[in-house]
């Protein structure tokens, strides 16, 4: 496929100039492609995870072993996307934007929040790919939302949300099936 300026731009939806390595928490929604139900199914205001959820589980659990100034906060997997907050050099001693990051003490590089979703999604993906016998299938969408948590109000709000997420499943706007009547 050519190159097309008119239909292969790429808008970045990251916060202009901001430094997405620094320290700080972040709240992220990475939705399946084409919004799948791929990864299990809510039954009862709980998800059950089929393989493929389980691989995603594994994948996430797995960044702080790629990423040690990575520490892992509320996860969810839902049929067809994943809420969780990542915090980055927790070593900093404090959760939002204005955190300075504390020195680093180990060689390993420190990457900011596009690369280590770039890692899960990667690795996600080609574990998935290898149980389903596919190669190079799209497992996630493009891009992914964020969201820099800038308080320990935020922080509690998002956590709930995630928690409350299997829950709500049936008004959730991911949700092809909901049973809304707004």
């Amino acid at each position: 496929m050519r190159y097309n300026p008119d239909k292969h731009h790429r808008k970045s939806i990251r916060l202009k100039g901001y430094d997405y390595s620094r320290a700080g928490a972040y709240y992220v929604t990475i939705c399946v492609q084409d919004r799948d139900m791929l990864l299990g199914k809510v039954v009862d205001g709980q998800i059950k995870l089929n393989e493929y959820g389980k691989m995603v589980a594994y994948t996430w659990n797995d960044l702080p072993n790629h990423h040690p100034h990575v520490c892992l906060d509320e996860f969810v997997i839902m049929p067809n996307h994943v809420h969780g907050v990542i915090i980055i050099d927790v070593g900093a001693g404090s959760v939002g934007a204005g955190s300075e990051p504390a020195p680093t003490k180990t060689k390993h590089k420190q990457h900011g929040l596009p690369e280590i979703i770039r890692q899960f999604k990667t690795f996600s993906a080609r574990r998935i790919n290898n149980i389903r016998q596919t190669s190079g299938i799209h497992v996630w969408q493009r891009n992914y939302f964020e969201h820099v948590i800038r308080n320990e109000n935020e922080l509690h709000r998002i956590q709930k949300y995630i928690i409350e997420n299997p829950l709500n499943w049936d008004s959730d706007d991911e949700n092809p099936h909901n049973t809304r009547t707004d």
